[in-house]
């Protein structure tokens, strides 16, 4: 007797997913491609706006801060300071740690500034004023003499 083998039934072959044009709108994807600045968030121009001011001080102070970390938060943890008491943080420095292997950092808190700015200008004249206050703690000096054209208070 020879043998025989079961026979299965041929399985459906599964064609790729088609993509549909529902209702006539159009293929989805992107409204703007990656290449195009609108494609870059918020966040992300923020974030560009604190390295042009960062730039802009160690091109001044690179000995000083060689080493020193500077970062962008959304918002101030929530146990503040005691020096910031009923007041909200826009920036705050780090002093290093050696032990834990951490070295001086400077935070930029995002959403306090885009509360209080009303434009990019205003936006960009608090980000510097706020990183040059942190650097001069930090070195133990006025914000004028790390900045000559420190904005001043607001």
């Amino acid at each position: 007797m020879p043998d025989i083998e079961p026979t299965l039934p041929a399985m459906p072959v599964r064609r790729p997913a088609r993509r549909r044009d529902r209702h006539g709108r159009g293929l989805r994807g992107p409204l703007i491609p990656p290449s195009l600045p609108g494609w870059r968030t918020r966040g992300d121009r923020f974030d560009d706006l604190v390295l042009r001011c960062v730039r802009r001080l160690e091109r001044r102070w690179a000995k000083q801060l060689d080493g020193v970390e500077f970062a962008v938060e959304e918002v101030p943890p929530s146990d503040p300071a005691p020096w910031e008491h009923r007041t909200v943080a826009l920036g705050r420095y780090f002093p290093a740690d050696p032990a834990a292997g951490l070295t001086h950092r400077v935070v930029v808190y995002r959403r306090p500034i885009l509360a209080r700015a009303e434009d990019v200008e205003e936006m960009e004249m608090l980000v510097r004023a706020v990183l040059v206050e942190q650097v001069a703690g930090m070195l133990g000096r006025s914000p004028e003499d790390i900045d000559p054209d420190y904005p001043g208070d607001f």
